[in-house]
């Protein structure tokens, strides 16, 4: 008698449903005719990432993409859209002549990025890390020390990206 195929762990069904919003929230990002549903599409995006990673077991990094991104970057997009009135009554195009093009180039991309998933000899799960407290202060530690100027660069880069969301809205009279 043939063996049944196991059935998915809670952990494998927590991994597809989160790949799921990820997936979905990237469509409502690129197929959304309305900017500001984009936006939201694209916040719903990096929720699903940051469970992708909480689900491998990389908290730190997880925790530090909602910070990062769903805190601060999808705000900040979302107020810049809400800031600039001509995007937000739909005076913008949302398609072109190049969508054929993307099309073609995206599942190029698909392909070969599949090909080359298949290539790799992956390896095969190993022990687990005991100390992962050491981890995450290694990295604070790299934070201020080794990767300050990127991390104050990165800080300043918002900071412009803000300002310049403000002279975009501000009123000419």
């Amino acid at each position: 008698m043939p063996e049944l195929p196991a059935l998915p762990s809670i952990l494998e069904l927590v991994f597809l449903a989160v790949a799921l919003l990820t997936a979905v929230g990237a469509l409502v990002v690129v197929l959304s005719p309305n900017l500001f549903h984009s936006a939201l599409g694209l916040a719903a995006t990096f929720f699903g990432v940051a469970a992708v990673y909480i689900t491998a077991e990389a908290e730190f990094v997880g925790v530090s993409q909602v910070l990062v991104y769903v805190g601060a970057i999808s705000t900040l997009i979302a107020f810049a859209i809400m800031l600039t009135r001509g995007m937000m009554y739909g005076t913008t195009s949302q398609r072109n002549r190049q969508s054929g093009t993307a099309a073609m180039i995206a599942a190029l991309m698909f392909v070969v990025l599949t090909a080359l998933m298949n290539a790799i000899p992956w390896p095969k799960a190993g022990e687990p890390i005991t100390d992962g407290e050491a981890i995450i202060a290694r990295l604070g530690s790299m934070f201020v020390n080794e990767y300050v100027v990127p991390f104050v660069l990165l800080a300043l880069l918002l900071l412009v990206a803000l300002a310049g969301a403000i002279v975009l809205a501000r009123d000419r009279k």
